[in-house]
């Protein structure tokens, strides 16, 4: 086999493999050391075979001798992911210790086995990892985006042993309902104040982000709505539409729901308490 076909190989598993991997694929060391030797492909922490266009944190991981895991590999994944710092590494408890600037690294064992020639990380283990490190609400947004993006099942994560409760906890909890990370955040802030809230309801042949009890509406924005004027006139119209045949509209953006819960759940409740969801 020449160097082109170890590139493809390389980057049909996203841009990095182990060199024993490659061996077993077939690829000799003298190809290997040809394709690293011409540029073709780069060699990272000795065994780790990276392609040029290999997404930086996914080298970044291979440096260190892990996988990107928890909300970096979300991101990859094209999951919905709070602001977030630093790459996250999942490494082998057994790993040597070591302090990589800008890694942050998880150390903790997943449910699913991995082999330590793998550079990629389960999506059952990924969740593991973010139900551990995240706050509770921001971590079940990301599990229920992996739902609604089909990259999990709901009847497979109830039967997986987690080795964590938070874990347990996100299994029996999340749903496909939301749409986006900052409506999986409102829903589990109404659970917890023991409010119902209905998800997705269609009224008069158009989408709304919730409804409490026949009249409170809620309209929640992304981290990027409103990014134009055209996008305000529209959210002005939806809510006008909502108004004129007697809903009240709460609407509430990516910040308010992420930093200013207390002023969120205060304006919900006080409306409840006015009975304008009647």
């Amino acid at each position: 086999m020449d160097t082109t076909a170890l590139l493809v190989w390389v980057r049909e598993r996203a841009g990095v493999a182990h060199s024993a991997d490659a061996r077993a694929a077939g690829f000799t060391d003298h190809c290997v050391r040809t394709a690293v030797q011409s540029g073709t492909l780069r060699r990272v922490r000795r065994c780790w075979l990276v392609s040029p266009d290999c997404d930086a944190r996914r080298v970044a991981a291979a440096a260190v001798g892990g996988r990107v895991s928890c909300v970096t590999a979300a991101s990859l994944w094209g999951l919905w992911t709070p602001s977030h710092e630093g790459i996250h590494v999942a490494v082998a408890p057994a790993a040597s210790r070591f302090d990589a600037a800008g890694i942050r690294v998880h150390w903790s064992v997943g449910p699913v086995p991995v082999v330590r020639t793998s550079a990629q990380e389960p999506a059952i283990n990924m969740l593991f990892h973010v139900a551990r490190c995240l706050p509770r609400a921001e971590a079940l947004a990301v599990w229920e985006s992996a739902l609604k993006r089909r990259l999990v099942d709901a009847a497979v994560l109830t039967r997986v042993r987690w080795r964590s409760a938070r874990a347990r906890e996100l299994a029996d909890v999340a749903t496909v309902l939301a749409d986006s990370g900052v409506e999986s955040i409102f829903a589990d802030l109404m659970r917890r104040v023991g409010v119902p809230l209905q998800q997705q309801v269609w009224i008069d042949g158009h989408p709304l982000d919730g409804l409490i009890g026949r009249h409170l509406a809620l309209q929640l924005d992304g981290f990027a709505h409103h990014s134009s004027a055209k996008d305000r006139r529209r959210d002005l119209r939806a809510d006008a539409r909502l108004v004129l045949p007697g809903y009240t509209v709460l609407r509430f953006d990516y910040q308010q729901v992420l930093f200013d819960k207390h002023h969120v759940t205060e304006a919900v409740l006080t409306a409840i308490a006015q009975g304008l969801h009647r």
